[in-house]
């Protein structure tokens, strides 16, 4: 287990506060926007201390992406999308402190290499990504089908200097017996992708990203999955913190990924925060609570 313990600087809160509004304007300085101060402060949570899986839960405002934004910053894991960030950030994530944990011969942990943390914004980036290849890519192919009949059939390009070389080349290419026109548009053009659900395109991508032995922010993966899709990223996650030396810091309210095997659960909406099972979440009670009211359907 890479990380094992988190402190948040909440009795730091107000000098760090001092010294930005100082910065700002000496003694008539003033902050613009203080988070993340005073976010945890109220909740009692001054240090997180982690398993395999880890788990922040809570409703929108409660902080469980701050958390791993937090973490993120302070371990310089790698990121794509940017995050929601103020004034005060930056110095709050320095003033963190966090302790690692010891492998099986009792050296500390480092950080792996490529330990990152991974948005909903990522993989929504994803999809957009391909689809706007593809969409290029189907506009080439009628354009490369022209070239390829022109090339193919029509006059000889002479070589008559460098700016020549690309044309020679696609003419040669073109005039193969062993290449078909689809081969020549596949070669020049490229292929499309293939883009299924978004829910299934969501849990191929995390098939794709996540490695052995790394140690991930996950920040709700579960939007734009199916709760069959969910389930499914369920057991890659359980297999790869069991067998594959993976550390998992998830951010969600999703029951499926509130019931992973062995995971702590910080509930950021109780007062103060506290660890919990997952059927003790007030987001599960109510999808049991709805069932249970139904139930005389299901028979």
């Amino acid at each position: 287990m890479y990380l094992d313990s988190f402190v948040l600087p909440i009795d730091k809160e107000e000098l760090l506060l001092q010294r930005r509004a100082e910065k700002n304007g000496g003694h008539l300085g003033y902050i613009d926007n203080s988070y993340p101060c005073g976010l945890f402060a109220n909740k009692e949570l001054y240090e997180i201390g982690f398993k395999r899986i880890t788990i922040f839960y809570g409703g929108n405002g409660s902080g469980k992406s701050t958390l791993l934004n937090l973490i993120a910053e302070k371990l310089e894991l790698n990121r794509i999308s940017p995050f929601n960030s103020s004034e005060m950030f930056a110095s709050y994530a320095e003033s963190c402190e966090y302790t690692l944990g010891y492998d099986d011969e009792g050296f500390r942990h480092r950080i792996p290499n490529g330990s990152r943390i991974i948005t909903s914004d990522d993989i929504f980036d994803y999809m957009l990504t391909v689809r706007t290849n593809n969409a290029e890519i189907s506009e080439g192919k009628e354009a490369a089908k022209a070239e390829w009949a022109e090339l193919k059939y029509g006059d000889t390009v002479k070589f008559e200097g460098i700016q020549d070389h690309e044309a020679l080349r696609l003419q040669i290419l073109a005039r193969k017996k062993t290449v078909s026109r689809r081969q020549f548009i596949r070669k020049t053009v490229g292929s499309e992708a293939k883009l299924n659900s978004n829910g299934e395109t969501a849990l191929q991508y995390f098939g794709q990203k996540l490695k052995n032995d790394t140690l991930y922010c996950l920040d709700e993966p579960e939007n734009s999955m199916s709760p069959k899709m969910q389930l499914e990223l369920v057991k890659m996650l359980e297999e790869m913190a069991r067998y594959c030396g993976c550390q998992f810091i998830i951010a969600t309210h999703s029951p499926f990924l509130l019931a992973l095997d062995g995971a702590r659960i910080y509930d950021l909406d109780s007062r103060p925060a506290e660890i919990k099972e997952w059927w003790e979440l007030e987001n599960t009670k109510l999808y049991f609570e709805f069932f249970e009211k139904h139930r005389r359907l299901f028979k």
